[in-house]
């Protein structure tokens, strides 16, 4: 009876756990949920049936901090990843390291990500340090100097541009995020050729990697897309990101609600396809 009713307790989830992140219960799991590869919800509010593993090693990429388990992904993420791995190869640079991708279900993380819950997203690092440093994030040498917003030129080569235009240039592709400062060197160094920089947006950290965001695939009707991106090449606005700017909004927005109560944030909730996953796995 006992031994009964501790098999219970590991199967049947409360909706609530389901989708904490705090204590995610999408960590334990070790198989893929059956079927072919199909996500469902948003990129920060899903989960990924039928996935695909990213092997440790292939023609031009090395997949590190497997101890996560997170090397898992949709079926056109991975194929992105080989085919995007090949093409630096053939252009001579050396082995680009793979970071998270998502849990073998998806779902949410236990910490690290609020997205890559979907099979969709992955971070793909600019430089590769010894084997035995790859498991702090702090030992990968950053682009940018964060205490003067500006390009480290020691670590910046043509490499860098090169790469993200590449990824950028794939129809899979949805979006890719980098530092802001990135983004505004690209903008002030890149030719005629600019269509492929939309796609690059600026975003908080990633100055030691880059995030790579699919579009919903064909055959998974429950993903969520994001909102289109405008037109254009996105370049101009990209101090709205700079900490002088940070600082003055920070700053307009503690004046004007001073007199407010804050709202608590509200709870998100899986899709119930996710949640069944977790309830009766």
């Amino acid at each position: 009876m006992i031994r009964l009713v501790l098999v219970l307790s590991m199967v049947f989830i409360s909706p609530a756990a389901a989708d904490s992140t705090r204590d995610s219960p999408w960590a334990r799991f070790s198989q893929p949920a059956p079927g072919t590869s199909e996500v469902v919800g948003s990129y920060a509010n899903g989960c990924l049936l039928g996935a695909e593993k990213l092997e440790v090693k292939g023609p031009g990429y090395q997949s590190i901090r497997r101890h996560r388990k997170r090397f898992f992904g949709h079926s056109r993420l991975i194929a992105f990843i080989k085919r995007f791995a090949v093409s630096l190869q053939d252009r001579g640079f050396e082995d680009i390291l793979v970071g998270d991708l998502s849990q073998v279900r998806g779902g949410p993380l236990p910490f690290g990500h609020r997205s890559h819950q979907l099979g969709l997203d992955a971070d793909l690092w600019f430089t590769a340090p010894d084997s035995k440093l790859r498991g702090d994030d702090k030992n990968f040498r950053s682009l940018v100097n964060v205490h003067t917003e500006q390009i480290n030129r020691d670590v910046w080569s043509d490499r860098i541009p090169a790469t993200l235009k590449l990824a950028a240039e794939d129809p899979d592709v949805a979006r890719i995020f980098v530092h802001w400062v990135i983004k505004n060197e690209l903008c002030k160094t890149v030719g005629e050729d600019r269509s492929w920089l939309r796609k690059v947006r600026p975003w908080w950290g990633h100055s030691r990697h880059f995030h790579v965001r699919l579009h919903c695939p064909e055959g998974s009707p429950g993903c969520v897309s994001q909102a289109s991106i405008p037109k254009g090449d996105g370049c101009g606005k990209e101090a709205w990101f700079s900490a002088a700017q940070v600082k003055k909004r920070k700053a307009r927005t503690k004046a004007g609600k001073k007199d407010k109560k804050k709202r608590p944030r509200k709870r998100r909730v899986l899709p119930p396809r996710c949640r069944a996953l977790i309830v009766n796995p």
